[in-house]
């Protein structure tokens, strides 16, 4: 309960970065250019993938769910955050804020899940290849992807079930540019120890525990790389795990930096900038990596691109 001489917030207003109004319409010119990269390239992955048959396997299955997520994370962040920076400052409702919460930890928490289901479809291909397809098929990775989402799906919940019931007395000033959770609880007159370590139990059991599978998993195919004679075979290998070694170094680099290292006095301004490598640089980088790197993605959109051109 608020106090006789608190009030009652309903409405939060985002802050975003002080003190960059000389640089107001570059950061947003470049905000909007990254964003639409980000969407474009990562709705051209969902569409080469569930279009052309040849990718209609276990790993571009995984890949597509994964910029389904940067989709969403970047969505849900960055046109907001666009606003902030035009305006210096941009209100939400307290329900619009934990919408916001809700559907960029949902996708966190499915990426993560995705990603250590990646690196076990990769120790499969490459450290069991002739249990490969007994094991892997398109039926499991779907249950497994489901299962993903699912569990992002759920802890979520049981989160903003009780973000939903904080109360915000007074101020209303969040100094972020997106509804994070640390400066909610700090923003917060309610009680909030219990919500506080509930969220690290979460974020041990979906980035951490994730990321130890995918690190022991990735030890077990180098040791298997390491033990293939020839040179050709170990960049083939290698090639095949590469560009999801890429990503995972990048969003866990992000995440961890966030949401796993000790707090400081000048956390919020770290995090700011920890944050922004998290909701737009993974999600902008991660078509390029898998673009790029990855010759039969390449081979689907030249293929589309000599369709168009035959047409006209």
């Amino acid at each position: 309960m608020c106090g006789d001489n608190q009030t009652l917030v309903t409405e939060l207003v985002l802050i975003g970065f002080q003190n960059t109004h000389k640089f107001r319409i570059v950061l947003f010119c470049l905000a909007l250019l990254v964003y639409m990269f980000t969407f474009v390239g990562n709705l051209l992955i969902i569409f080469l993938v569930s279009s052309n048959y040849r990718l209609h396997c276990p790993m571009y299955f995984f890949i597509s769910n994964l910029s389904l997520a940067d989709l969403i994370i970047s969505t849900s962040v960055v046109p907001n955050m666009m606003c902030i920076i035009w305006l210096e400052g941009h209100s939400m409702s307290i329900s619009g804020c934990i919408s916001q919460f809700y559907f960029v930890f949902v996708s966190t928490y499915a990426q993560c899940c995705i990603l250590m289901v990646m690196s076990f479809d990769r120790y499969l291909a490459i450290c069991l290849p002739l249990r490969y397809s007994a094991i892997m098929n398109m039926t499991v990775s779907i249950r497994l992807v489901f299962g993903s989402w699912f569990i992002g799906i759920l802890l979520i919940k049981v989160e903003v079930v009780l973000i939903s019931q904080l109360q915000f007395c007074s101020s209303n000033i969040i100094d972020h540019f997106f509804c994070d959770f640390a400066p909610l609880l700090a923003l917060s007159s309610s009680e909030v120890r219990v919500l506080a370590w509930l969220d690290i139990s979460f974020n041990i059991f979906v980035i951490f525990l994730p990321f130890v599978c995918i690190t022991l998993s990735y030890i077990c195919i180098f040791i298997v790389i390491f033990k293939i004679s020839s040179e050709k075979g170990r960049r083939k290998a290698f090639s095949t795990c590469s560009s999801h070694l890429l990503v995972v170094c990048t969003y866990y680099g992000s995440l961890i930096g966030v949401y796993m290292s000790p707090s400081r006095a000048n956390a919020f301004s770290e995090n700011k900038l920890k944050s922004l490598l998290f909701v737009m640089l993974t999600p902008c980088t991660n078509p390029i990596i898998y673009s790029m790197r990855n010759k039969e993605i390449i081979d689907t959109m030249r293929n589309l691109y000599r369709r168009k051109r035959s047409v006209h």
